[in-house]
This record gives C-alpha cells, structure tokens and sequence, in this order.
C-alpha cells in the first residue's frame, strides 16, 4: 500500500498539537521526532541503558509526522494543517519554525518501522506506558502497567503535560472516585485512573476518531474493561452528574470556557486536575477558578508546563 505523509517541524511545546491537527486531518498513524526525548526519557529500572549518539534524534525542536492514505487529497490537507499550525501561536503555543511540507512514501511498512521509537517508559513512581508489541515484566510490586498503541493518536505518556495529570492522579486517588476525562485522547488517563483505584471514569472527546482510538487502548487494557467513551463537546453531551473529579489536559484558551462550566457536573466539594497550561497562562486560569468558587489545593509543573489540583468551594446561599 502506497502512503502519503505531512511533515511539520516545530518545538517541543507545540508537539502534542501540532499532533492532534494531524490527526484530525486525517492520518492514521503519528511519528514523533524530539530533541527533549533523552531528557524525558526515564528508564524502568537501572540496567537500561540507552546510547543517545547513536539514534541520530533530533539535536533542537520537534519534527511531527503524520501518514496518509495514498487517496487522500494531500495538498488540500496541507493547506489546511499549515493554517492551523500557524494559528497556534494564538494559543501561546511557539511552533516555529512552523513549516510544513509533503511528500510520497515509498512503499515500506512504516506501520511497524516506526515502532523502534517506542519502548516502555516509567513516567511517574507508580506508572509505566507499554507499546503493545513489547512484553514487559513490572519491575516493583506497585508498579502499574498502562498498554497503548502510540500510533492511534496523541497523549502516550511522555508529554510534559500527560506526565502533570498521571502525576496529579497519584496525589488526588484514594480508590473508589467516579471521575469525568475531558478531552481523553488515547485514554491514557483513563485506564491510569482505573489502575490506581478508580471505580468509574467516562472519557470524552469531540473528534470520533479519538474515541475510537481511546476505545482501542481501552481494550488493550483489561482492568479499564468498564471505562465509558463518548463523542461530546466539551460538557455538550455529558449527562452524568455527581462526579468525584474531573480531569482535562487541554490548552488554557479550552479551558477557560470550561472552568465555569464544571460545577454542573461534580459532586459538592469535587475536584479537578487540570494541565496543559503554558507559564504564562497560569495566572489567568487560576483567576477564573477562582472566580468559579474553585479553591487552589497545588500547583505542579514540568519545564514551561503547569497543572493544577483544585476543589470547589460549596457556595453559602
């Protein structure tokens, strides 16, 4: 089979977008090449050791590629991705250089070509993401393993801001929360949530084909066997109320709009754990919890991203 692929070169900040606009767009399967890789990168236990020379990564930014069936018009989603690219600068986000290009692929199977980019990865105390095609052995008795395909679409583990929410999840479960998963992409906050205790989680997204992607990983999981998944906008079509927690990793100018909306849907004095938040939007996000009666309980942050642990203050009347 004959593929096409678009290829935008960026920073590392803008990645994690810059894969969701290919995604959406069309492709079918995601690479990512990043100069941040060896220093994210952590290790499931001493004896891994890793000769960074020799993979040829990235010395600077970010290269994101996404592959395309061959009967897909190429040049008009190109169009289209470097509009949307272009436009993240008005997110905050710095995706320069920005440029992006097309070309043919020649007829190899980069389906599993690029599977030589993914390997387990510890990226919190208690959680490890697996490729699916890797056999991996848990290293300590509390480890938790989470099984991802990383080609089904964006939020793997390894993104500063994932890591924020994986990291925020150890601190706020106690076993038994029902929790909300906003925007869930891969899923990978779902299945983590019901690996440390959760009782109940139903993701959310308004792309379908990242909900049939979260649904993919979900089944790759047993213990997130009971995870519901659905197509919404934002809280468009969440009719469930009375949950423990809500969870989004979404960029500041999405949940701006989103913060005074949660109340509706958390049980009094719920919470929420929100990332995906550049340095310099976390002074505003913080103002409109606050002004939603959201009580700031911690602040967490990786390089330039932030997230933050928040409970609803139940209003006196």
């Amino acid at each position: 089979m004959s593929w096409q692929k678009i290829t935008v070169i960026t920073q590392t900040e803008a990645v994690e977008a810059v894969s969701y606009i290919l995604t959406k767009a069309g492709a079918v399967g995601i690479q990512i090449e990043d100069a941040q890789d060896q220093f994210n990168y952590q290790p499931a236990d001493a004896s891994v050791v890793v000769d960074w020379a020799q993979l040829g990564l990235q010395v600077e930014g970010a290269v994101v590629t996404g592959f395309f069936p061959a009967d897909q018009p190429i040049l008009e989603i190109t169009v289209e991705v470097n509009g949307q690219v272009n436009q993240l600068a008005e997110f905050g986000l710095n995706a320069a250089p920005g440029t992006v290009s097309y070309q043919m692929v020649e007829d190899v199977n980069w389906a599993t070509e690029w599977q030589k980019y993914y390997h387990p990865v510890r990226v919190t105390r208690h959680i490890t993401v697996v490729p699916e095609w890797e056999h991996y052995t848990p290293v300590t008795v509390d480890e938790k393993v989470i099984v991802l395909d990383p080609g089904l679409a964006f939020g793997t583990g390894t993104h500063s801001t994932t890591r924020l929410m994986l990291h925020g999840q150890e601190i706020i479960l106690r076993g038994g929360e029902r929790i909300l998963d906003v925007g869930t992409g891969s899923g990978v906050l779902a299945i983590a949530a019901m690996q440390l205790g959760a009782a109940f989680v139903l993701g959310t997204d308004i792309d379908e084909v990242a909900v049939c992607s979260a649904k993919r990983n979900l089944d790759l999981n047993p213990i997130a066997a009971t995870v519901q998944v659905q197509v919404s906008d934002l809280l468009a079509d969440v009719k469930q109320r009375e949950f423990d927690l809500v969870m989004a990793n979404m960029l500041a100018e999405v949940l701006l709009p989103l913060i005074p909306q949660l109340k509706t849907v958390l049980k009094p004095g719920g919470q929420v754990l929100l990332s995906g938040i550049y340095a310099d939007k976390v002074a505003i996000v913080t103002e409109v919890l606050h002004q939603a009666h959201f009580k700031l309980e911690e602040t967490l942050h990786l390089g330039e991203w932030y997230g933050l642990i928040a409970r609803h203050q139940v209003e006196e009347g």
